[in-house]
């Protein structure tokens, strides 16, 4: 089995025999992958700024699609030959994974599996830091930044499903107006308007998705409304900036941070649970699905790191390993 490695700031692929004898432990599943999801955290990981968590393989990769080769004893819900996605911790870069079977999902019926490898990150992310940890209320509005990304492109559509107004910044009128096929109620240019001013002339939001940090969390909050909440998962604009205290304090605002990879099996299946629950009958119609950019092969894996880290995307970049549909 081969599996990417990271050499000098690049990946390779390399035999990995440890992948060849892997057997599922009881509450696991062994996948061969087709498809890899590439995202900003396998960017920063092959740069060297993000390594995996504790206890997780070095290979890269945080979602994949596939078929199931093997499942533990006390696997239930997953049969051998079914087609699956995986939301992982690392190890999606590579032909051959074994993972927690409470991070694995069957296919809907409709999808290929091109189009599963692009799902669970990003929708997951999206769903457990605005629904879950903002907890989103009937009447909020929400504000994004870089809609037109991966997590932004399934924010979007969760809040269309719903009917929950959504303001999202993006780097071009072209992904403003791929925001606004989405359901954008308002897409804003960042290098012609200024957001503050947009959102204030709107009355504010209710909750913000921050994947920027610097100085864009001060600035974030003074469109932010009493009660509201921010939600910081990344740090595109660097791991400094400043914060109004006093605003924060007077008006009741509420700061978190938050990151998917490091939680545990448990709570990345209980995140799964509640969005298939909650939005399971919209993907299976794929009324809500990944908004794909582009297929990349395999061999051509740095290309598509370097695509993604040039902020170029509209939607999803997935890596194509093996033909399995």
């Amino acid at each position: 089995m081969l599996a990417a490695r990271i050499e000098e700031g690049r990946v390779v692929w390399q035999p990995d025999h440890d992948l060849n004898q892997t057997t599922p432990a009881a509450d696991e599943v062994t996948i061969r992958i087709a498809y890899a999801g590439v995202n900003r955290a396998d960017v920063m990981q092959v740069a060297g700024a993000y390594p995996p968590p504790p206890g997780a393989s070095a290979i890269p990769g945080l979602e994949c699609s596939g078929v199931v080769t093997a499942i533990g004893d006390k696997v239930t819900h997953l049969a051998v030959g079914d087609k699956v996605c995986a939301l992982l911790a690392a190890g999606g870069y590579a032909e051959s994974v074994t993972v927690n079977a409470a991070q694995v999902l069957p296919l809907p019926s409709s999808w290929t599996l091109e189009r599963g490898a692009g799902w669970l990150e990003t929708f997951a992310t999206a769903y457990l830091n605005v629904f879950m940890l903002a907890d989103l209320k009937p009447g909020d509005r929400v504000f994004a930044h870089a809609g037109a990304s991966g997590v932004g492109s399934a924010l979007l559509q969760l809040c269309k499903e719903q009917g929950t107004p959504i303001y999202v910044t993006a780097g071009s009128d072209e992904k403003c107006a791929f925001c606004r096929e989405l359901g954008a109620t308002e897409a804003i240019n960042r290098h012609r308007q200024d957001y503050v001013e947009v959102l204030k002339e709107v009355g504010g939001v209710d909750v913000i998705l921050n994947p920027v940090g610097g100085d864009s969390v001060e600035r974030d909050q003074q469109v932010l409304k009493q009660d509201g909440r921010l939600v910081l998962i990344g740090l595109m604009g660097g791991r400094n900036g400043q914060v109004d205290f006093g605003r924060l304090l007077m008006k009741r605002q509420r700061l978190m941070g938050s990151t998917l990879r490091s939680l545990s099996s448990e709570r990345k299946g209980a995140i799964l649970s509640g969005l298939w629950q909650h939005f399971g009958e919209a993907f299976t119609a794929a009324r809500v699905r990944p908004m794909i950019d582009r297929v990349v092969p395999a061999e051509k894996v740095n290309e598509a790191l370097n695509y993604l880290q040039e902020n170029r995307t509209q939607g999803k970049v997935v890596l194509k390993l093996a033909e399995l549909d």
